[in-house]
C-alpha cells in the first residue's frame, strides 16, 4: 500500500510546473530582476506569475515594511492575476529583503524571515489571522505521503534564489535542471552532543539506501566527500570543525542541512580569510552579527539547495534530515522536502534553491 502511496504521489509531484510559481521581484535591485530573467525561461514561469515589489534593498526591515511593501503587495498580485489557489510556490530573489526585525526574546520573539512569513500569505488571503510573536505550527510537517495542495494544506512554500552574487545563482539553478538521484547521502555527527539533532541524524542515515549513505559518529570532521548529493551535520557548530569550507565534490541537485542558527542572516560575502567559529566571546571574530558558518557558503561550494536561519530558531525549528533527505530521496522536489521537515512557520528558516528542482531517476 505504501509503494502505491508513493507511486501516486511521484506522479503528482512531477506534474507540477512553473505555473505553480509566483516569482518575486523587487525593482529597486538591478540583481533580483537579472535573476528573473534568468530563471523564468527556464522553468517555463508564465509572465502573470511574475510579481514586481516596490521595496528597500535592505536585508532587514522593520514590520511595517513588511507589511506594506512585501505582503500585501505579493497578496495583490496573487488576486489580481488570478492565482491564489494556482501557486504553490513563492519564490523571492536576491535583493528581496532578507528578515523582519521586532522585539522580544527565544519563542517569543516577533523577528523572523521574511520568506517564512509569506507561508502564512494563503491563510491571510483567506480570512485567517496569525499572532506575530512566536512560530506557527506547519500543518505540512511530516505529512511523508500527503500532496502538497491547496486548500488542503492553507500555506505557500517559499524559496529563495540568492547566493554571494548573480553568477552563484545562475550555477545554482543550472544545477537544479541537471538533477539526478545519484550519489551518497553524507552525514556528519558530533558524537560529543547528546542532543536530539544527532537522533534525527541517525534517523536520517536508517531511512536511506545503506549503500548510499556515509555516516560518520566520530569527533573528526568529514571533508574531501566525492559524490554527495545530500549532506547534514552540525555545521560550524561542531567544536571540531576548522575549516570554513567543506571541499565536496557536489552533485547537480545536491541539498544540504546544517544546525546552525543564523547560517541565513545575509547574503553578503565575507572576507576570504575569515572563517566561522564557536567563540562567541571574542567579537573581532564575528562577520554580521555572529561567528556562525553561511549558507551562501555550501551555494558557492557547489549545493543546489539549503537551508539557514534568520534568527536564533533553537534547534526543536532547524530542519530535520530524519524528513528531508529521504523525502528528497524519494522525488519530492527541494520545496516540499524542506518544508515537510519544517516544524514551525512565520520564523527564522531560509529555504535556498529551485522550488521545483527533483531528483529525475
Amino acid at each position: 500500500m505504501r509503494s502505491l502511496l508513493l507511486l501516486l504521489l511521484g506522479s503528482c509531484l512531477h506534474a507540477q510546473s512553473g505555473e505553480n510559481v509566483l516569482l518575486v521581484v523587487n525593482r529597486n535591485v538591478p540583481v533580483s530582476r537579472q535573476i528573473a530573467d534568468y530563471y523564468r525561461p527556464r522553468r517555463s514561469v508564465p509572465p502573470k506569475n511574475v510579481c514586481t515589489i516596490d521595496t528597500t534593498g535592505d536585508e532587514e526591515i522593520q514590520w511595517g515594511v513588511y507589511e506594506q511593501q512585501i505582503e500585501r503587495p505579493i497578496g495583490d498580485c496573487l488576486k489580481r492575476a488570478g492565482l491564489v489557489e494556482k501557486v504553490l510556490y513563492i519564490v523571492t530573489t536576491m535583493g528581496v529583503p532578507l528578515k523582519v526585525d521586532g522585539p522580544g526574546a527565544r519563542d517569543l520573539a516577533e523577528h523572523a524571515s521574511v520568506d517564512s512569513e509569506l507561508a502564512l500569505l494563503y491563510g491571510k488571503l483567506k480570512g485567517q489571522r496569525y499572532p506575530r510573536m512566536g512560530g506557527v505550527r506547519n500543518p505540512f510537517f511530516m505529512r511523508r505521503d500527503s500532496a502538497f495542495q491547496h486548500p488542503a494544506f492553507p500555506i505557500y512554500l517559499v524559496t529563495r534564489l540568492a547566493a554571494y552574487d548573480l553568477a552563484d545563482v545562475q550555477a545554482m539553478i543550472d544545477r537544479s535542471l541537471e538533477a539526478r538521484n545519484r550519489g551518497k547521502f553524507v552525514i556528519d555527527l558530533q558524537s560529543e552532543k547528546d542532543e536530539p539533532g544527532n537522533d534525527w541524524l541517525r534517523t536520517a542515515a536508517m531511512l536511506l539506501p545503506a549503500r548510499r549513505v556515509v555516516l560518520d559518529e566520530t569527533t573528526r570532521p568529514l571533508y574531501n566527500q566525492t559524490a554527495v548529493i545530500g549532506y547534514a551535520s552540525w555545521g560550524s557548530n561542531d567544536d571540531h570543525r576548522t575549516q570554513r569550507l567543506l571541499h565536496f565534490q557536489w552533485l547537480p541537485g545536491a541539498i544540504a542541512a546544517e544546525f546552525v542558527s543564523t547560517s541565513a542572516r545575509t547574503f553578503r560575502r565575507p572576507p576570504d580569510s575569515w572563517a566561522p567559529n564557536t567563540d562567541w566571546a571574542d567579537k573581532s571574530r564575528y562577520f554580521a552579527g555572529t561567528p556562525q558558518g553561511l549558507v551562501a557558503d555550501l551555494i558557492h561550494e557547489g549545493v543546489t539547495g539549503a537551508s539557514g536561519n534568520t534568527y536564533e530558531p533553537y534547534l526543536e525549528a532547524c530542519v530535520r534530515p530524519d524528513y528531508l533527505l529521504p523525502a528528497y530521496h524519494q522525488g519530492r522536489n527541494l520545496a516540499e522536502s524542506y518544508y515537510l521537515s519544517l516544524v514551525y512557520l512565520s520564523w527564522q528558516s531560509v529555504i535556498v534553491g529551485d522550488p521545483l528542482c527533483a531528483l529525475k531517476p
